[in-house]
Parts: structure tokens; C-alpha cells; sequence
């Protein structure tokens, strides 16, 4: 984030009072009509109000005032990229103008499909500011999660870069998001509302176990939503939440007393430097020790990895690097294509691979100048469970099954992911 004195002054334009409510997209969008309100987020401990989430609404009393009316309306007239530009300009300008205190969160939902999408100069600009006064934080959707996630990962890091947080919505909705969660390593982890709402189950000890897991391991904070009694705060407490939101604590409405919020109180995590620009073998092998084996015990070895990631299910990312696209056999296509069936992300890289070299497999056709085209890795990276088997070549010129690998195996989470996502980057940048 640059400092306010490199970014130039933030002018907002008057509110616009129309004689006639804006009833088209265009119109709304011309003149600045979105507004927002805000939602508090609430310590569940003390009850004290830490920060908000704006949320966007059409001009009150207009036929696109409901949300659901403004972004169908917006997808009619293919104008969904401009309305979310301008849910966002409201949101910032609506908290500036309340003089929302310094250190306060305000929490922004950003549409993933814009995550990707180049943000207009004016829109930098406001953020930049905005970000000089409050705490500001993207909410991304665990649907966007699954739906593009080596794309929404890498446009988070540039969010990231500017000084935004991150929250990752909606968690429990999709059991798919909770392998793609240590990826994103969001700062806030906010808990769908039916994790308060629904009797225990099975499923929702999973989604918590693998939620306060992922806070113990990295510090990020936890927020449940849908509070709406005193019985949901409780539940919500027991879930391991220290924050939340819902009716209990107030309704979504304008911003008029954010003096009295605690700043400060959610923040962004301090982050170690990632190994993204490193390969897998380079990751592991910094703190783990290399053996010698030739492809015949290599290739039991990943087999065994394979079974251990289906049994997984949904919960599961598997990514796999196999130098050249004649070792991404038949053999190994049917498995990969079955482990796809149910995984939240099947990936394979390697030179002269098709973007799908199996059904549901993400494939990658590195650069030959590439240095993972040295390396044989695969890793697994579940809810609960974490792996990463790396190999270089030695360049044996013999028999395939006789040719000769360093490896390493590691079982640390923390390990196994970085080694992940010095694949998973690549997967968003073919």
C-alpha cells in the first residue's frame, strides 16, 4: 500500500437525489445510486462492536433496491462487472464518509470473477485511500474457492499486496473449500450461519475440527454469521468462534455511530514470505533429508499416495508434476481421472500435457526451460490429513524403471502445502 501522501485526494461526488428512482442498471450506474449499509461484527466475549460488513443495495424504494433484484437486473444487461465496481465504490465511500475510526474492519465482498479482472485506476485509488483509514477486508466465497481456485489465489496475493485481508465466507457450505483453505490462508475464517442453526451432525464436527485446526495452526481469526439468539451465541462460542454477526447483535443499516467500534481488533496476519517461486523438491528438501531409490520403488511409493489421497474424498487436493507427458501413462490417467470423481482439485503438470489429459484433471504443459520439469512430485493435501512426496531426476540413462531419483517424503502440513502451491501457481498462470 502506498502512503496517502503518494495517492492522489479522494473527491466524492454529492449524494444524487433524483426526481425519479434509477429502474435500469445504467441508470443506477450513472448516477452513482448503489448504496451501502453495514452489518456489525460483534466480540462474542465482551459484545463489543470490532467492525462492519457492507453490504449493497439499490436506491430505497426502487424495484432494484433488494439485492437480489439489483445483481439479477445486473446479469440481464451483462452489466455485472460495472455493478460490483460500484457496489465497492459505495461501500468504501459510504465508511469514509462516517469516518469510520482507524484500525475499525470493514469487510468487502469482492465477486471472484472480478478478482481476475483489471480494477479501473479510480477504484485503486479510493481503496489505496480507504485503506490509509480503516482496516479493510475482501470477503471471497468458499463457492469461488472451488469453483476457480488456483485463478482466485493468485489474484488474492495482488489484493494481499495492496494491504487488503482476506476472509473466506460461507465455510461449512462445501466441504470441498476445507483442502483449498490452507492455500488462501485467509485472515478470518467466517462460519456459514447453518453451522449455528443445524442440530451437530458428523459433517459439522469435520468442518470445525478442520476450521479451529487451520486457526490453531496459522492464528486466523474466527466469525461465526446468523447469530440471531442468545442460544445461537453460545452454540457459536462452543465452535470455537471469537467473533460474529446476525440480528442478535443488529440488522444491516447506514453508518452513522462507528465511533464507538474497537479498533484494532481484527487485523491481518503477519505472513512468512511464501516458496511459490520454489519447486516442490526444493521446498521439502530444506529441512527434510533426501534418499536414493530407483522409478520401480518411486512409482510404489506414489501409488500408495494415491490410495491414501482417495480415500480423502472430497476434502482432498492432489497435485502431481511428471516431467514429460509419456510418464502421465494410461494407467495413471484412469486413476488420476477416478480420483477427480470426488476431490476438490485433481491437477497434473508436465511438458506436452493437454489442458484435461484425463476426465476432470487439470492439466499443465510446462516450459521445458521450466525447473519443475526435473522433478516427479505428488502431493495431497486434505482437512485433516497433509503429504508431499518430491523427486529430481538424476538423469540416468538406463531402463525407465531403473533410472535413479533423490526424494524426500514429508508429513508436515505446513511443508506439504508450500510444496502444493509451487504447482497450484502454475495451474493459474497457463
Amino acid at each position: 500500500m502506498s502512503s496517502q501522501s503518494e495517492v492522489p485526494p479522494v473527491t466524492f461526488p454529492p449524494p444524487h437525489q433524483p426526481h425519479v428512482l434509477p429502474s435500469t442498471i445504467d441508470g443506477l450506474i450513472d448516477e452513482q445510486a448503489v448504496v451501502s449499509v453495514y452489518q456489525p461484527l460483534i466480540d462474542l466475549y465482551g459484545g463489543e462492536t470490532v467492525g462492519y460488513e457492507a453490504l449493497a443495495r439499490g436506491p430505497m424504494g426502487s424495484s432494484l433496491e433488494r439485492p437480489d433484484a439489483l445483481f439479477a437486473a445486473a446479469h440481464a444487461a451483462a452489466k455485472e462487472t460495472e455493478i460490483e465496481w460500484e457496489c465497492q465504490r459505495a461501500a468504501l465511500v459510504g465508511a469514509m464518509e462516517a469516518s469510520v475510526a482507524p484500525g475499525v474492519a470493514l469487510f468487502v465482498n469482492f465477486e471472484p470473477r472480478l478478482l481476475t479482472a483489471e480494477r479501473p485506476e479510480w477504484l485503486v485509488r479510493l481503496t489505496d485511500s480507504a485503506l490509509g483509514q480503516f482496516a479493510m477486508f475482501a470477503e471471497v466465497t468458499e463457492r469461488s474457492l472451488t469453483d476457480q481456485p488456483a485463478e482466485l489465489l493468485a489474484a488474492v496475493e495482488e489484493l494481499r499486496r495492496l494491504g487488503v485481508g482476506i476472509a473466506l465466507d460461507d465455510v461449512g457450505a462445501d466441504p470441498r473449500s476445507l483442502a483449498l483453505m490452507p492455500f488462501l490462508a485467509p485472515d478470518v475464517i467466517k462460519l456459514d450461519l447453518r453451522l449455528v442453526h443445524e442440530n451437530p451432525s458428523r459433517q459439522i464436527a469435520e468442518i470445525v475440527h478442520a476450521v479451529g485446526a487451520e486457526a490453531e495452526r496459522t492464528g486466523a481469526l474466527v466469525l461465526a454469521e446468523g447469530i440471531e439468539t442468545e442460544a445461537h451465541r453460545q452454540t457459536a462460542l462452543a465452535l470455537g468462534a471469537r467473533y460474529g454477526q446476525g440480528w442478535l447483535f443488529g440488522r444491516p443499516a447506514p453508518l452513522e455511530r462507528s465511533e464507538l467500534a474497537v479498533s484494532d481488533a481484527i487485523t491481518r496476519r503477519q505472513r512468512k514470505p511464501d516458496g511459490h517461486q520454489q519447486t516442490p523438491f526444493e521446498v521439502v528438501t530444506q529441512s527434510q533429508p533426501t534418499r536414493r531409490g530407483n522409478k520401480r520403488l518411486l512409482l510404489a511409493l506414489s501409488l500408495q499416495i494415491e490410495a491414501q489421497a482417495a480415500s480423502l474424498g472430497p476434502s482432498a487436493v492432489v497435485l502431481g508434476a511428471f516431467q514429460e507427458s509419456q510418464y502421465f501413462t494410461a494407467a495413471t490417467g484412469l486413476r488420476y481421472a477416478a480420483l477427480s470423481k470426488d476431490a476438490a482439485l485433481v491437477g497434473a503438470l508436465g511438458t506436452g500435457l493437454s489442458e484435461e489429459p484425463a476426465p476432470g484433471v487439470r492439466g499443465v504443459a510446462l516450459d521445458r526451460a521450466d525447473s519443475l520439469r526435473d522433478e516427479w512430485d505428488v502431493t495431497v493435501i486434505g482437512s485433516q490429513f497433509a503429504m508431499a512426496f518430491v523427486a529430481r531426476d538424476l538423469g540416468d540413462k538406463c531402463a525407465d524403471m531403473e533410472r535413479r531419483f533423490d526424494f524426500a517424503i514429508t508429513y508436515d502440513r505446513d511443508l506439504a502445502v508450500n510444496a502444493a502451491s509451487g504447482m497450484l501457481v502454475r495451474l493459474a498462470a497457463r
